[in-house]
C-alpha cells in the first residue's frame, strides 16, 4: 500500500495546517479565506520543494476542536485543498474531529486517505469521545469511496483511553476488527514524541499486516530511532520555523529533516 500509494519505503507525510476557519473562535476575519488560501499555499510548496512524499491537509487551528463539522468548515476546506492540492505527490484530509467530514471532502478532492481516529472511546479536552468506525465505514461505501484509505490513530493526542487494554491489543483489534490501512500511533499532544516502547508494542501487535506511522513528535534529532520501527511519518511542528506548531513552514528545517530520512532509506530502497 505504501509504494502504491508514495512510491518509496518510509514515506514522509508533511503536513498542511490550515489557520483557523469561518465560524471558528480564532478565524481572522481581516485576511478572509485568501489569506488562509495564501498561507497554505506558501507552505505546501516549501514542502514539495523540500522533498516530502505526501501533504496532509488539517483544520489544526481550528481550536477548540468539535465532533461535529459546520457546513462552512467543510465547504472552506473543501475550497482550499481543490485550490491547493498538489500534482506531484498524493495528498490527504484530516478533519478534527470529524470523521465523517473527512471523507467527504477527501471524496470531493481527490484525496488519496483520511487520517482520523475510528475505533476506541476517550476521555479527551473536547469531552467524551466516541467514534464509529461502522457509521463511518458504511457512510464511506454510500458515497463511492471505498478507495479512500483509511489511517487510524489508536492513541489520539488530547486524550486518554478508557479501559484497561494495552496498546498492543487495540492495535491487533483494530487490525482485525475495523480493518483499517494504516495504523497511528501519536505522542500526548501535537509536536510531542510517544514513548517507542509503544510504537514497539504496535509494530508487534500489527507486524506486516497493514503500515504503523509515527504520527506526532517526528525531529531531526528522533526520526533515525521511530524509523527502524515505523513504516512512515507524519510530521508537522518540527518542520516549522523554531520547531513551533503554528507557524509557517521553514524550509531549512525541511531540507535537513528529508536529508535524514533519504539517509534513512538507502538500505531498503
Amino acid at each position: 500500500m505504501i509504494r502504491e500509494i508514495f512510491g518509496v519505503n518510509k514515506p514522509v507525510i508533511a503536513m498542511a495546517h490550515l489557520p483557523a476557519i469561518p465560524g471558528t473562535p480564532r478565524y481572522d476575519s481581516t485576511k478572509d479565506v485568501q489569506g488562509i488560501l495564501k498561507h497554505v499555499s506558501n507552505d505546501i510548496n516549501l514542502l514539495i520543494d523540500g522533498g516530502v512524499d505526501g501533504i496532509l491537509f488539517c483544520n489544526e487551528d481550528d481550536r477548540p476542536y468539535t465532533f461535529q463539522a459546520g457546513f462552512e468548515s467543510v465547504a472552506v476546506m473543501t475550497r482550499v485543498v481543490c485550490e491547493l492540492r498538489p500534482d506531484s505527490i498524493p495528498f490527504g484530509v484530516d478533519f478534527l474531529w470529524d470523521a465523517k467530514a473527512a471523507i467527504a471532502i477527501a471524496k470531493a478532492t481527490g484525496a488519496a486517505f483520511i487520517r482520523e481516529v475510528i475505533t476506541g472511546v476517550y476521555e479527551s479536552d473536547m469531552g467524551l469521545w466516541e467514534p464509529d468506525a461502522a457509521e463511518l465505514y458504511r457512510y464511506r461505501h454510500q458515497i463511492d469511496g471505498d478507495n479512500i484509505r483509511i489511517f487510524a490513530n489508536i492513541t489520539p493526542e488530547f486524550a486518554s483511553p478508557l479501559g484497561k487494554r494495552t496498546v498492543f491489543e487495540r492495535a491487533r483489534s483494530a487490525v482485525v476488527s475495523t480493518l483499517p490501512d494504516a495504523i497511528l500511533i501519536s505522542g500526548p499532544m501535537a509536536g510531542s514524541e510517544p514513548d517507542i516502547a509503544v510504537l514497539e508494542q504496535a509494530k508487534a501487535a500489527v507486524g506486516d499486516e497493514v503500515p504503523l506511522f509515527l504520527n506526532t513528535g517526528a525531529s531531526l534529532e528522533n526520526i533515525q530511532q521511530f524509523l527502524s520501527i515505523a513504516d512512515g511519518v507524519i510530521v508537522g511542528s518540527s518542520l516549522k520555523v523554531a520547531g513551533y506548531t503554528w507557524n509557517p513552514v521553514d524550509p531549512k528545517r525541511v531540507k535537513r529533516f528529508m536529508e535524514r530520512v533519504m539517509e534513512i532509506r538507502k538500505p531498503s530502497a
